[in-house]
């Protein structure tokens, strides 16, 4: 225990201390604030050149008052469509739009006409056609002798209330939203932090056996040592980074909300300036409230210990794969794509179940794929935030643990063996008599 505790030390200290990994901590999270930066940025300047458009209303339908964004600014006119065009050769307007007539108050299609030989931009074109599409509609019920107030209630928002038959829970109709939104976000991260670091510890067996270091190290520790300190070491690496981002990446946002001067206005102005104010159906601050409470009424007791076992038991059955099939490759450190493969196969259904278990957890295929050893370490923790029965959860939890030890068993292996030949990769039959070896 004491060697491995070495190897583990070692591969620890020499990752952490190397200035690739402590640009890679440190900067990470301030690349994720400036990318978030300059997508703000683009999308709240990409079409903000002031605009003036004449307006030719014949009929006045549009009522003289048409507004979208603050970067167009439009005149009504009386004068004839060719004195208009004439403004426009003139460069002191940048289109005119021409208003058809109505002939039929109950039409379902009606087009504008925008003349200009330069193109609106999409959110422009967009929000012109939304406003004008809000003053037809206003022309309408005028015409037909509608209400307004009396139209608005005819619309009945109609919601979902769950209710629990046996167990005594209190649920609401956001609890499937949050719950999704958790779920999806936990399977991606497990799926890209187990397969990164899982590659990180093969990696790390190639460059040792191709450069003969091992040799070194082998005649000093035994073959399970040596791998089980690597897979203990990179692990820690890994925790300790996310760790760090943990901590790092909210204080960096919210110095960057000090310094840039990102708000939710001026990201609500990114996705909304294309449409007029009041056709947005802005959230409301009891429904922001209701997701907070819904996040912080959740069972994290129960969400984040597992969450922590599913991700270290499935890393150390990954990683010990990886290594195996690290120690396996011959003098070209290329070798390895085709003996990952089976190893990758296991991970990448476990993804795209979790997609369908994202959307229905309680499905049969969520159910069983989270009490499958390999691929219940990214499909269960997708369910955590649906709280599946603490059953499904047992029977998850032991076979992962016996499956995961059988996996380092079989992994050590074929590692004592395959760490000390060199020449060509062995093929998958090779691997199978090592599993069997004897020496």
């Amino acid at each position: 225990m004491n060697k491995i505790w070495l190897v583990t030390k070692r591969e620890y200290l020499t990752r952490v201390l190397n200035k690739t990994f402590i640009l890679t901590t440190l900067l990470t999270p301030l690349g994720i604030l400036l990318f978030m930066v300059a997508v703000v940025f683009i999308m709240g300047t990409g079409s903000d050149k002031a605009k003036v458009i004449n307006i030719y209303d014949p009929t006045d339908l549009l009522g003289r008052e048409l507004k979208t964004r603050d970067n167009l600014t439009f005149h009504f006119s009386n004068e004839s469509l060719e004195d208009q065009k004439e403004l426009y050769k003139a460069k002191k307007i940048n289109g005119i739009i021409e208003i058809p007539p109505m002939k039929d108050s109950m039409a379902t299609k009606y087009s504008y006409k925008y003349h200009s030989d330069d193109q609106l931009a999409m959110d422009e074109s967009i929000g012109i056609e939304s406003a004008i599409g809000k003053k037809i509609r206003n022309y309408k019920l005028k015409k037909l002798n509608i209400d307004e107030k009396t139209l608005k209630n005819l619309d009945t928002d109609v919601t979902a209330e769950p209710v629990t038959i046996f167990e005594n829970k209190k649920i609401s109709s956001i609890t499937t939203i949050v719950s999704s939104v958790l779920g999806g976000i936990v399977g991606y991260a497990m799926f890209f932090i187990i397969l990164f670091y899982g590659m990180q510890v093969m990696r790390s067996v190639m460059e040792e056996k191709i450069n003969r270091i091992v040799e070194v190290l082998i005649s000093s520790l035994k073959p399970f040592e040596l791998m089980m300190g690597k897979v203990i070491g990179v692990g820690l690496v890994g925790l300790t980074q996310i760790g760090i981002w943990l901590i790092l990446m909210p204080i960096i946002f919210f110095i960057g909300t000090m310094i840039f001067g990102l708000n939710t206005e001026s990201v609500g102005h990114m996705h909304t300036g294309n449409i007029p104010v009041e056709d947005i159906a802005m959230s409301s601050q009891d429904k922001i409230a209701q997701i907070f409470i819904e996040i912080k009424a959740m069972n994290w007791l129960k969400i984040l210990p597992l969450t922590l076992f599913y991700f270290l038991a499935g890393y150390f059955a990954y990683s010990a794969l990886f290594a195996a099939i690290g120690s396996a490759v011959g003098e070209d450190i290329n070798d390895a794509s085709s003996l990952t493969i089976p190893v990758m196969m296991p991970l990448m259904f476990s993804m795209y179940i979790g997609f369908s278990a994202v959307n229905a957890p309680d499905s049969s295929l969520a159910v069983w794929s989270s009490m499958i050893p390999l691929i219940s370490s990214i499909v269960m923790p997708v369910r955590l935030p649906f709280d599946p029965p603490w059953w499904q959860i047992g029977i998850s939890v032991i076979s992962l643990i016996l499956f995961s030890i059988l996996l380092v068993w079989l992994a050590a292996r074929i590692y004592r063996v395959g760490i000390l030949m060199y020449g060509k990769k062995a093929s998958f039959k090779e691997l199978s008599k090592w599993i069997f070896y004897k020496g």
